[in-house]
């Protein structure tokens, strides 16, 4: 195993769901969950936010990066199942201090995958200060940004909610 294998093993097996707790207290995902309501009520998209305190050991065994789990997470939070193809999930993985966005096909056309990492680095730059509500919100503010512009919500038409906005603890 070599040396920066070993250091994520131990940052993984130290990170407990009490850190996610500490990082993300209940008023945080309170106001993550209003900030999702706020933005949705703007636009036709489907925003679902989850944070995930470490990988399990097998997957750490199998070096899955934040970006496969996400991708996992974005189908078993069934981000992808959205009428409109517009579904976008914002992932957290606090032992890697990793943020991934992962957006449904409906946006393949219009949003390009630097614009999605410059939320991600937006979101990272805060974290790392230790202001997760911050920066959970400033994210969630930003995607709405893009979804807004491809997705808009137009008055009189129907904008359901399709997907939970209270963020999903793994």
């Amino acid at each position: 195993m070599n040396r920066m294998h070993l250091k994520r093993w131990i940052k993984h097996l130290s990170t407990s769901r009490r850190a996610v707790r500490r990082a993300f207290p209940a008023s945080t995902l309170t106001a993550i969950e209003a900030a999702v309501s706020k933005s949705e009520r703007t636009h036709c998209g489907e925003i679902r936010f989850a944070v995930e305190a470490s990988l399990e050991p097998h997957a750490l065994h199998a070096r899955k990066s934040a970006r496969a789990r996400a991708l996992e997470v974005f189908a078993m939070l069934g981000v992808w199942d959205t009428a409109a193809n517009n579904g976008v999930l914002i992932y957290v993985l606090l032992a890697d201090r990793s943020v991934e966005i992962i957006a449904d096909r409906g946006y393949n056309d219009w949003v390009s995958p630097g614009e999605w990492a410059a939320i991600c680095v937006a979101m990272h730059r805060l974290f790392s200060e230790g202001r997760f509500e911050e920066g959970s919100i400033e994210g969630i503010r930003l995607v709405g940004e893009l979804i807004r512009r491809h997705f808009p919500w137009e008055p009189g038409t129907r904008n359901d909610n399709e997907l939970p906005n209270r963020p999903a603890v793994l």
